[in-house]
């Protein structure tokens, strides 16, 4: 089998063991399969101490210097003593290699997805995440990529088409609502002007933000990459709009402590929310050579499916043409 078409086939349990061993960690056989599809996950008992979890990289998708790139970045952030998963300094090196892959060790953090809802968690974490973005700003990732609108938006569109992945059918009303999309993405970047892009944690929804009674702690930095900061807030707001401007609001309360955020960004709330739309679709398509997409995700690919993200899309054209979200009680 092809490594590139099924990378993670090789990956057997005595395989993980073996690469434990590598860098001295001793496993005991205990192994727990994490909810993990881009990158394979486990926790791996090891004797007579707390069990770890070990991130296998999917080959071929960040090089050596990117990974190594997030990982100094999580360093950065766990030295000035904010709640982030880093990896594991082994023999001075936080990423290792054993046959085929890419892997690097955690410590593991329990935790429980938060409850948004109880007063003062969106304050609590907007305080974390102005310190996070305090850090990001000092520095410009060299390797790793931006979410723009050719990365996430164009690029993915013209995969799917030339994959043929979406029904002959339905690709005209495909085509043609994805372009007046994109239209509307680059007229809310226009709305917004010039805005900062700096290194952000880049997935920050709530699988990424555990809870415990010591507050949030923040997990998975793959996906981390140059952008606007409010990509790191949107994904925690929920509901009707006011509903959001009051979450929004919170979340400044905490934010603002450590790092001023720009009210134009508010103008890309729903851009952004297009192009991650359009870019889930392309890198389910993507990974559908891989025998564990089409078993988790059946839903995909159908006719349904494509008519579901034709329906998405309208909405989210009609929604980029509304004024952006404002924050309650502010003056924004």
């Amino acid at each position: 089998m092809s490594i590139t078409a099924t990378p993670f086939s090789i990956l057997t349990p005595d395989l993980i063991l073996d690469a434990m061993s590598s860098v001295n960690i001793l496993g005991d056989g205990r192994l727990l399969a994490l909810n993990s599809y881009e990158n394979r996950v486990y926790q791996v008992g090891v004797e007579e101490q707390t069990p770890v979890i070990v991130k296998f990289y999917r080959p071929g998708r960040w090089s050596e210097d990117q990974i190594l790139e997030e990982h100094a970045f999580s360093l950065t952030l766990a030295e000035a003593e904010i709640p982030v998963v880093a990896p594991l300094l082994l023999d001075g090196r936080t990423l290792q290699q054993y046959q085929d892959f890419h892997f690097a060790v955690f410590p593991r953090r329990g935790g429980r997805v938060p409850e948004l809802d109880r007063e003062g968690r969106l304050e609590w974490i907007g305080r974390f995440l102005g310190r996070i973005h305090a850090i990001g700003a000092q520095k410009s990732f060299q390797y790793r990529p931006a979410i723009d609108i050719a990365s996430f938006g164009e690029e993915p569109v013209n995969w799917l088409l030339e994959h043929q992945f979406i029904p002959a059918d339905l690709v005209p009303a495909y085509r043609s609502v994805v372009e007046q999309a994109l239209v509307g993405v680059r007229a809310c970047y226009e709305r917004a002007g010039k805005v900062a892009s700096l290194r952000l944690h880049g997935d920050c929804h709530l699988s990424n933000l555990l809870w415990t009674d010591d507050g949030p702690h923040f997990v998975d930095f793959d996906d981390s990459r140059m952008g606007p900061a409010i990509q790191d807030l949107w994904m925690l707001l929920s509901g009707s709009q006011a509903e959001m401007s009051l979450q929004f609001a919170e979340l400044l309360e905490g934010y603002e402590c450590f790092y001023d955020f720009n009210p134009a960004e508010l103008h890309l709330i729903e851009a952004l929310r297009t192009l991650r739309l359009i870019h889930y679709s392309a890198w389910l398509a993507k990974r559908w050579d891989d025998p564990a997409f089409p078993m988790t995700f059946t839903w995909f690919n159908t006719q349904q499916y494509w008519q579901d993200r034709i329906l998405e899309l309208r909405e989210q054209v009609a929604l980029m043409q509304e004024p952006p979200l404002t924050v309650a009680g502010g003056n924004r």
